[in-house]
């Protein structure tokens, strides 16, 4: 037993340091453990061929198919000796169609005696088209056991242990997916020595294969039944033991001390609800019964208010922050902008009216003051602000990540209203949380829809609230794709709508990608792929387009413009005159995403709107409508029909329902790493669960995880469950659970 190397040997022990090296920077594994969790993304049949039509484009793939035919070609080329260069242009098949793979220079030569015609192999590259065929450049292949290869014993390790089933790796440039197989093939015999982290009498009342047996089917399955009980095994893994993360958290924070914050019978809130000039939504009432049940609470809520754009989320937070004060304590508000702080600061002073001037002469018997606080305010400004904090006056403050700082001090912090909670850093939070004598309540809003098992991944610790009913008066949106580089004439009407809009006296916005200023990096935009000629371009500034619109189509209109990096006191002027109907048409950048509220603006057009992302644009989309006068939404684009770009756009373009698109757009985008921080690149925690498709399995592992943590919060009689979490919760994930 010796032999088999432990599961948290180090892979340059076991596989030699340059396999080791491009391991841990390409894929990010570094131990054996790691490597028996890569797992195969696909199968491939020894009888079947991959379907070539469907290949990627621009991405790596790897194939297995069949010799065509092979051509040697001869050209001109100044770089060979004597003149002439050589190319080797292979044809494979699956069947259903052709690929090309291209060789060239002193390149030609192994391939040209190994890819005779009828030989079948492993072709691994990069996608790409030339001359509107798709073709491999100089891939990497490796010639199927009996199918002409020049060495058997080199592809014996292979083959011979992969049956009928040839697993396909997620694989690199620098490290094909055969070599991944035979580096698994090296250490799966310590698969054996894998702790089991579920619970016996869970795994067998599910009918669950054990862990190592799960690894050894899922490298080496036999049947597509093998690979089916591997699975179904390792994504209860994953669900569960994140499962259990949260379980543990949600029992940690109801360990925790709070002051409930019950509202006075006859305070603020009352005189609040008294002058509103119109009655909540059923949601807005149930959602706000939810809220005051937890501010009643001693120990801190933890919940997730999400709502469509344009539910009410706003007035919502607002009753919760009333009845804090109420209560003797202070309301924060964060948001992810100064933009929007101010706006926030603007309506709710504007809702509240004589409420808002506590501190003043001759205020409402009960009021309280609202202080806005931005890193931009003047030194003045600033001191009183901090002064209304510290000594209780102001009850309500809205403001930016300028409230985080260590000189910001309150006289009795009770609830934290987090608005747009993907925008600010887990730290960020962390330290506003810990002003408060005691851990205050948290209330964290979103208008982006999270689809339920989301909800129950990202934000497991969180109880959650849904606002899905829009509140009377609010108008419906029509949204068209625009395709600008197919049918221009469709360009110039869309300008004509907005002229029109804007006669019968409402107001429009334009959306750019960037600003267009010399600090604006077009570079840092999007990744190009080639889909289109369109990407080569760099994305529509707002400066360039509000120019060419206001000598253009759009003369004679007072058009403005507002981005980030406008002074702020700019910025807010731009805001009052278009809320004031001062101006016809805003050209600005997402600074207008979230909460942005001018019932008159009942048009946008999104230019470039292909380099958005889903919940973006139903974001963006939500700033009309929200008048009276029904809301037109224009998604401009030059990407072509069959583009996945295109689609994304038609997906958009044919709902308003937000949980729906939430759907689409993680669909297209995949998980990413649900626990949090890690970076685009960085593995997954989630290898083998797909939330959206493991709906019930994360909902089952979410009951069962509750279990087991108020049966056994430490888990002193699970140590295969201790270990599995140590390994998913590293220091940083472990942080960001514990702050989150």
């Amino acid at each position: 037993m010796d032999l088999v190397p432990a599961l948290d040997e180090p892979l340059k022990k076991v596989l030699g340091p340059p396999t080791a090296k491009v391991m841990a920077e390409h894929l990010g594994l570094h131990t054996v453990g790691d490597l028996l969790h890569h797992y195969p993304r696909r199968y491939e049949e020894r009888g079947q061929l991959t379907h070539l039509a469907d290949l990627p484009m621009d991405e790596h793939v790897t194939v297995v198919a069949q010799v065509a035919d092979a051509r040697l070609l001869t050209f001109a080329s100044s770089k060979a000796p004597r003149g002439k260069g050589q190319r080797l242009e292979v044809t494979i098949t699956d069947g259903s169609g052709r690929l090309q793979l291209v060789f060239f220079g002193n390149g030609v030569h192994k391939p040209h005696k190994d890819l005779l015609p009828g030989t079948r192999a492993m072709f691994s590259g990069k996608v790409s088209v030339f001359n509107h065929r798709l073709q491999l450049a100089h891939p990497a292949y490796e010639p199927l056991r009996g199918d002409g290869a020049d060495d058997p014993a080199a592809t014996e390790s292979v083959d011979s242990w992969a049956g009928a089933l040839i697993p396909i790796y997620p694989a690199t440039a620098k490290l094909e997916s055969w070599k991944i197989a035979k580096a698994v093939q090296t250490v799966l015999p310590s698969a054996q020595e894998a702790v089991d982290p579920l619970p016996d009498a869970l795994r067998e009342g599910r009918g669950l294969v054990s862990l190592p047996e799960a690894l050894l089917k899922i490298h080496r399955p036999h049947t597509k039944a093998d690979i089916g009980d591997a699975r179904a095994r390792l994504k209860w893994d994953e669900a569960f033991v994140l499962q259990v993360a949260l379980a543990r958290r949600r029992h940690a924070d109801a360990q925790l001390p709070a002051a409930a914050r019950r509202p006075r019978p006859d305070g603020l809130l009352t005189a609040f609800d008294a002058k509103l000039p119109f009655t909540l939504t059923e949601g807005q009432q149930k959602v706000s019964k939810e809220i005051f049940d937890d501010l009643a609470t001693e120990h801190p809520m933890h919940r997730l208010l999400q709502g469509e754009v344009g539910s009410g989320k706003t007035m919502v937070a607002l009753r919760a922050m009333l009845a804090t004060v109420d209560a003797g304590g202070q309301a924060v508000m964060l948001a992810p902008t100064e933009v929007l702080a101010q706006q926030h600061h603007r309506s709710v002073t504007e809702m509240m009216g004589e409420l808002a001037e506590g501190g003043t002469l001759g205020a409402a018997e009960h009021s309280t003051k609202v202080v806005l606080l931005t890193g931009s305010m003047g030194a003045a400004g600033r001191r009183q602000a901090l002064l209304d904090l510290v000594t209780g006056e102001a009850g309500i403050v809205i403001g930016t990540h300028a409230l985080i700082e260590d000189k910001v001090q309150f006289h009795d912090l009770g609830l934290v209203v987090v608005d747009e909670q993907h925008r600010f850093g887990v730290e960020q939070r962390d330290a506003l949380r810990g002003k408060g004598k005691q851990p205050p309540h948290l209330l964290v809003m979103t208008a982006t829809p999270i689809p339920r098992t989301v909800a129950m991944t990202v934000f497991g610790d969180l109880e959650t609230s849904v606002l899905d009913q829009l509140p009377a008066g609010r108008s419906p949106i029509a949204s068209h794709v625009v395709p600008a580089a197919d049918k221009p004439h469709f360009l110039a009407r869309a300008w004509e709508r907005v002229r029109e809009e804007v006669e019968n006296g409402h107001q429009a916005y334009v959306v750019c990608p960037r600003i267009g200023d010399e600090e604006d990096d077009p570079k840092k935009g999007r990744k190009k792929s080639p889909e289109d000629e369109a990407e080569k371009r760099p994305p529509l500034a707002v400066l360039d387009v509000a120019q060419q619109l206001a000598k253009g189509p759009l003369q004679g209109l007072r058009v403005e413009v507002l981005h980030g990096r406008m002074p702020p006191d700019d910025k807010d002027a731009v805001m009052r005159r278009f809320t004031a109907g001062e101006a016809d048409v805003l050209v600005a950048t997402t600074v207008i995403e979230v909460g942005v509220n001018v019932p008159n603006a009942t048009a946008m057009v999104i230019m470039d709107a292909d380099r958005f992302g889903v919940s973006q644009l139903h974001q963006l989309r939500g700033r009309v409508g929200r008048g009276s006068a029904a809301g037109l939404c224009l998604l401009v684009s030059e990407m072509p029909e069959a583009s996945p770009a295109r689609r994304r756009l038609d997906a958009v373009a044919s709902t308003l329902d937000g949980f729906e698109l939430s759907r689409i757009d993680l669909e297209q985008r995949r998980e990413g790493d649900v626990l949090g921080q890690a970076q685009s690149g960085v593995r997954s925690s989630l290898r083998m669960l797909a939330v959206i498709e493991d709906e019930e399995i994360i909902a089952e592992a979410r009951e069962e995880a509750a279990d087991v943590v108020a049966a056994d919060p430490e888990l002193t009689g699970l140590p295969g469950l201790r270990t599995a979490l140590e390994a998913l919760l590293d220091e940083e994930r472990e942080q960001y659970l514990d702050k989150g």
